[in-house]
Order: structure tokens, then sequence, then C-alpha cells
């Protein structure tokens, strides 16, 4: 292919078959691989179930395409690849070999995806929801194969307007525990929570219990014990994007002791992830930032626990009955969840498993 003016494009289709092939098809190796094999345009064209008028003009529009030849014959002998045919042939050939097992995992996942697609008694679950990496374990080992989370990370109250307005069926979110906060700190953070609800009557579904804290250098050389140190000149902070329930911690933090943003420095360099802080920190570009312990842990980092937190799954009154919801409410109860939050660390079970009115939840 002339370098600059070719590039790869990739397609999958579905087809009722027995048992798909492990490659990617395209129309015009296949046509070359049949014309090779066959010797002939019209035997190539019959093999494919295709016309020899398309196939011919297939080959031609390629060839005008490539500037090049792919077949030649001469009178009374059979078709044949050009030595450029022949090329392109077995790059494709040594390519699809290469990149079997991959292609094969790839179509497999398909199918899977596809298979939830035409199963009636299967539920997709579309989730907006703050980060949280018992999402993915609940994905990975509770949730049924009749039900699949369609997860879209965002921040709480992102989650919770998405909620509202109809563009999900369930949001994620969470709140600090009564107590471990200071309480001014934890009442402006619910009076902002519950500021952003327009609706009533939501309900929320206990899905785990989490700590938050300070995520700091192995060993924590800087001595980091409090939200207070973050206003200390010396220390360089990591924070989140506003809508995050992580970052209206620090927000209200602020509020109530009259510190500006100004005071911390680095309130103004954002990552979009418990996990992108906790990189941040374990890559020297910060010292310190508000977090999970799950995360600091998994990155073999320092962890100052400062208070825990109830992550809740909010749905709409009138979707508690719909199947898929229904089929979440029923795995949340399950032992297995339990044990597997028991597992994690930094996590434990929800202390409720709800359904209750929201409005509880942010008492």
């Amino acid at each position: 292919m002339h370098k600059g003016h070719h590039r790869v494009e990739l397609a999958y289709s579905l087809v009722k078959a027995p048992q798909a092939a492990d490659l990617v098809l395209h129309p015009l190796f296949q046509m070359l691989d049949a014309v090779e094999r066959r010797g002939s345009i019209s035997a190539a064209a019959r093999t494919l179930g295709l016309s020899y008028r398309h196939v011919w003009g297939e080959l031609k529009r390629w060839e005008d395409d490539f500037e090049r030849l792919l077949i030649v014959w001469e009178k009374g002998q059979k078709a044949r690849l050009t030595e450029f045919g022949q090329k392109l042939l077995w790059a494709e050939r040594h390519a699809q070999s290469r990149l079997a097992p991959q292609i094969a995992a790839l179509r497999a996942d398909l199918e899977r995806a596809f298979g939830l697609a035409f199963d009636d008694q299967a539920h997709v679950l579309p989730v907006s929801a703050s980060h949280d990496d018992a999402l993915a374990v609940f994905r990975q080992r509770v949730q049924p194969a009749s039900l699949y989370l369609d997860l879209r990370f965002s921040g709480s109250l992102d989650a919770l307007a998405a909620l509202e307005d109809h563009r999900v069926p369930v949001a994620g979110f969470h709140v600090p525990v009564e107590g471990d906060l200071p309480t001014p700190v934890r009442q402006r953070l619910v009076e902002q929570m519950r500021a952003a609800l327009t609706g009533q009557g939501l309900q929320a579904l206990g899905f785990a219990r989490r700590q938050q804290g300070l995520i700091v250098e192995p060993g924590n050389p800087l001595k980091i014990r409090s939200l207070e140190d973050l206003a200390s000149e010396r220390l360089r902070f990591v924070n989140r994007p506003r809508g995050a329930g992580t970052r209206l911690v620090i927000d209200s933090w602020l509020a109530t002791q009259g510190l500006s943003e100004e005071a911390i420095q680095g309130y103004r360099y954002e990552e979009p992830s418990h996990a992108a802080v906790a990189e941040a920190v374990r890559t020297g570009r910060a010292d310190v930032g508000l977090g999970l312990a799950s995360v600091a842990a998994d990155r073999g980092l320092g962890f100052v626990p400062l208070f825990k937190e109830d992550y809740w799954l909010a749905v709409r009154p009138d979707g508690l009955n719909e199947p898929g919801i229904s089929a979440l409410i029923a795995q949340l109860a399950l032992a297995d969840w339990r044990s597997a939050l028991s597992e994690m660390p930094g996590y434990a079970p929800a202390s409720q498993s709800g359904p209750i009115p929201l409005i509880q939840a942010l008492m």
C-alpha cells in the first residue's frame, strides 16, 4: 500500500452461523484468496456466492485505488495473482495468524455482549456513578449473567442529576458517615447535595461502606496527619473535579475554616478519579490527595484514614419494580456480596441495604 494513503479500519458482522471464524474478514482478501485457490474469477465468484460482474468490478476498483495490478492471466491459462497481489495476501494472512488469539477473545466478548441483547431474561442497567472500586468487584464476582451494569463514571452530583433527568435509572453517590468528619463540614456537604436534588421520592440502596483519607508517599515521610496539613505551603495537593463527592469534602472544609482556595497549594490541579490521584502521588507530581484506602493499598502508597463513607445507589421510586432493578436489589442482599466487600482493603458491607428514602441517606 502507498505509505500515507491507506489505513486499516476494523469492522464486524452479525451472522447466523454455527461457528464464526477467528478472522477479521475483508472482501478484497477473500476475493484474492478465492482467485488464488480456484484459478479464475468466475470460479472464485461461485465459491464466494457472488456474481462474476461484482467480483470483476471490485477487483478493478481496488486496482484503480492502489494504482497497481492485482490479477493477471493469459489466454488459455489460469488467472493468478501479481507479485503485489501475492504480497498483499501474504501480509493479511501473516497478520491474521499473529493476531488470532486476540481476535478470538474480541469476538467472544462481542458475542457475549450481543447475547444479552437477544436474551429476553437479561437486563442492562445504565448507571451514572461516582468512581468506586467495589463497582468493578460487583460486576466481576457477584453480578449474574442476566444483569449487566453499564457504568458511566461522573461526580456524585452529576450522577444524581442524570437520574433526575431520566438519563439513567441508577445513580451512584457517597456521603460521609455521621460523626467521622467535623459536624459543620459534613452538614455543609449534605446541604449542597440536597440543594442539587429537585425531585421528590428518590430511593437509595445501600451498596458499600468505604474508608476515605489522605493518600501519601510510602511511609508518610512528610508526616501528614489531617486536613489541616493541606494548608501547609510545603505540601503539593492533587484535587478532584467540581461535582465529585470527594471534592465537596475539601470545599466544605475550606468554607468552614474560612479559607480560600489559594490556601491549598495545588487546589486547581485536578485528576478525574481516585486511581489518578494515587498515581499523581506515586509519580511525585503531588505529595498528598484525598482518596480511597483501597486505591492507596493497590499502589503500595501510604494512607492516613480520616472518615468512612456510605456509598449508595439511587433509583426513582417508579423503577423499584422494574426487572433489572429488582435483580440488582436481590444481588445486593446476597452473602456473597457482603463477603466480597469484606475482602477489599478499606471496605465493609453497607450498614443498610435499603431501599430507603434518599433524603434519609442524606441525614
